[in-house]
């Protein structure tokens, strides 16, 4: 079995985070000819299902980085790699320090996600909580609610990139924890991070699924570096042209961009569709 592994935002998506026409009819193609292929993802399972539904992923799926995989055959969870309550500790203590406030994102085994906050400080901030509170997929609830027993699956910070980058700093003598950051939507001087457990990682995830469903092939697509994992342990790996140098420089190749339908495009060239 010969399995294809997608990326979402940046990688399969569009600029405007969307499966773009073009990149829907070259996943009909696949499944047309029994080409298989998943999605492994830095999103929640319920944010990245809204986008996928309808399109053919039937496989198994990996979100938040390795820390789910989700059946859609059998509407089954597995939870690994949780972060624990002194790591939530930790990560917290860090953020307030520099005025940022954490989004703690947690998960029950029906898949329902819940997001934890305390106080927030900034208005990059509440419009941010304003927008997890639009999604039906998930609640948002203060920090005071949250359970003592809560499955905690990662943890986001949105802030000034050098308030960000301050909380990188402090975090990076934590062996237990790992960090993707990037820049935000919000504009030049923002980043984005999220905090995991450094046993989840995509590549894990993938290494279980290659066992599970016996895969003698993967070919895997990625644009940042949470995606390293995977690239690392795929057969082959590729990166669109908007990727970070990292990744382009573990890819087998590099290819379009992503909002040119770049996967899509090597797609219909590698299996003649």
């Amino acid at each position: 079995m010969e399995l294809i592994v997608f990326d979402l935002d940046g990688t399969l998506l569009n600029a405007g985070s969307e499966i773009s026409p073009f990149t829907r009819e070259t996943l009909a193609l696949l499944s047309k000819k029994n080409i298989a292929y998943t999605v492994a993802t830095g999103r929640t399972l319920h944010s990245a299902r809204e986008l996928i539904d309808g399109h053919g992923f039937h496989l198994p799926h990996i979100y938040s980085n390795g820390v789910i995989i989700w059946d859609p055959r059998s509407d089954t969870m597995a939870l690994d790699n949780l972060l624990t309550a002194a790591d939530t500790i930790q990560i917290m203590e860090a953020a307030l320090t520099h005025h940022i406030t954490p989004f703690i994102f947690t998960v029950d085994q029906q898949g329902n996600y819940c997001i934890y906050h305390p106080t927030l400080h900034t208005d990059i901030e509440k419009r941010l909580r304003n927008t997890f509170h639009l999604r039906p997929s998930a609640s948002v609830k203060s920090m005071e609610h949250m359970p003592s027993d809560a499955l905690i699956t990662n943890i986001s910070v949105l802030g000034e990139a050098v308030k960000i980058d301050a909380i990188q700093h402090t975090l990076s003598n934590k062996s237990h924890l790992v960090s993707y950051s990037g820049p935000a939507i919000e504009g030049n001087g923002y980043k984005w991070m999220d905090i995991h457990h450094n046993s989840a990682s995509k590549g894990d995830a993938l290494q279980r699924l290659r066992e599970q469903l016996g895969v003698k092939k993967i070919i895997c697509f990625g644009d940042s570096d949470n995606d390293l994992s995977m690239f690392a342990m795929a057969d082959e790996s590729y990166a669109p042209d908007n990727a970070n140098d990292s990744v382009k420089a573990a890819a087998t190749a590099v290819i379009n961009h992503h909002d040119a339908d770049g996967v899509a495009h090597y797609l219909r060239e590698r299996f003649d569709m």
